[in-house]
């Protein structure tokens, strides 16, 4: 691993992860089963300290351990990082109540968070999102208690004196990791109709809300999506994160700290699959010599060593420049994701190209790569979608004289 701006501890710390993950986490990844939570596996990563670190950590010590952990058990490393995602928002907006009640849970490994911002119509278009939070009248502060205040997971539905503020989710949410499995949702809902991006909120909502029922999506990757069905689910105004109608704020802070790590996660399989086509053209006989003594073998492996460098660069300069407080964080994750992400598919696919047939075998690296590489060029912003945002803060940057 290059140095970077990195410390020799960062670095030693990198190298331990790499090897807690084949011996620890992946034994645990392969006796999980594709397409659900493997809790076991979250459990470990809760005992190992690694979940509580993604809330005291910064981005830079975040896409290390996603650029460590993917490189030997991308299973370890989405589990950790939709932790992150789906918690985040309850860790920098959540009330002290809904901190104590469910941050302890998803840092040891007991409680499973999700993210739920996608919609079958509003996936690159986030701010389109049309899963409604109708308001309902306030209750009465003489109201005695319903039978949903005393479930164990759900939100506190407290009256005060003019009634809470409350609402009903009506609609769907789509393409959620760890849905329908999870403990607790992130939910982003319209609260004022017509409003674009200004007029949705976050919801902390427990898995066991009344009309919140959930379906699993079997798709190409491993890890676990689902859809979530919304049929007039309760929420009050101890359920929201941040402010109300500010909720695409906490989406966007959100993604803006998780982007980089994404390529991070890239960076990672791409060095997995690089490492792998090194051996195999190594000692591969082919030709009356190695695989590697062919000059368009051994420059197109050149070729994939320079593009995973350059995107690790990139990724490690955008974890630096959020924890730095720069004013140039959207463009520089965007710029971080997009590189990565596009170079890990390039990476993959030309070391499964390097192999040969015995790559597409179920259970081979590659093939378990190909799969799991697709998926970060779409979700939390497709590559197209970051190109919009790089060329937006280009003219903003432009029209400002800087």
């Amino acid at each position: 691993m290059p140095a970077f701006s990195l410390e020799p501890e960062q670095i030693a710390w990198c190298g331990e992860l790499r090897a807690v993950a084949a011996e620890r986490l992946r034994p645990l990844a392969e006796k999980g089963e594709e397409g659900h939570v493997n809790r076991p596996l979250v459990a470990e990563l809760g005992r190992l300290g690694l979940l509580e670190r993604l809330f005291t950590s910064g981005a830079l010590d975040l896409c290390l351990m996603r650029e460590s952990l993917a490189y030997g058990c991308t299973e370890a490393e989405t589990a950790l990082a939709l932790q992150g995602l789906g918690a985040h928002p309850v860790h920098a907006h959540g009330t002290p109540a809904q901190r104590e009640r469910w941050l302890p849970g998803v840092t040891d490994g007991t409680a499973v968070a999700a993210f739920a911002l996608s919609e079958p119509g509003a996936g690159s278009d986030a701010a389109a999102l049309t899963l409604r939070a109708a308001p309902e009248a306030p209750l009465p502060s003489t109201e005695p208690t319903t039978p949903l205040d005393a479930r164990p997971s759900a939100a506190p539905l407290t009256a005060t004196p003019d009634g809470p503020a409350r609402w009903r989710l009506t609609g769907e949410k789509c393409w959620i990791s760890n849905a329908p499995e999870a403990d607790f949702y992130t939910v982003f809902a319209r609260t004022t109709p017509g409003a674009g991006a200004r007029g949705v909120t976050a919801f902390l909502v427990p898995a066991d809300r009344p009309g919140l029922t959930g379906t699993p999506l079997d798709m190409l990757s491993p890890h676990p999506i689902g859809a979530l069905g919304f049929d007039a689910v309760p929420v009050t105004a101890d359920d929201v994160l941040g402010e109300v109608d500010r909720g695409f704020r906490v989406a966007m802070g959100t993604l803006n700290l998780f982007r980089p790590s994404v390529g991070a996660f890239a960076v990672g399989m791409a060095q997995a699959a690089l490492d792998a086509t090194l051996a195999h053209t190594a000692q591969r006989d082919a030709f009356g010599g190695k695989l590697k003594d062919l000059q368009a073998v051994a420059h197109q492996v050149a070729e994939l060593a320079l593009r995973t460098d350059a995107a690790r660069l990139m990724v490690y300069a955008a974890a630096t420049a959020y924890d730095e407080g720069a004013s140039d964080v959207p463009k520089r994750a965007a710029m971080a994701k997009l590189l990565a992400t596009e170079t890990a598919q390039q990476v993959v696919d030309a070391a499964v190209q390097l192999h040969g047939a015995r790559a597409l075998r179920r259970g081979h690296l590659l093939e378990h790569l190909y799969r799991e590489v697709r998926a970060p060029r779409i979700y939390e912003g497709a590559s197209e979608v970051q190109r919009g945002i790089i060329a937006k803060e280009l003219y903003a940057n432009l029209e400002a004289g800087r």
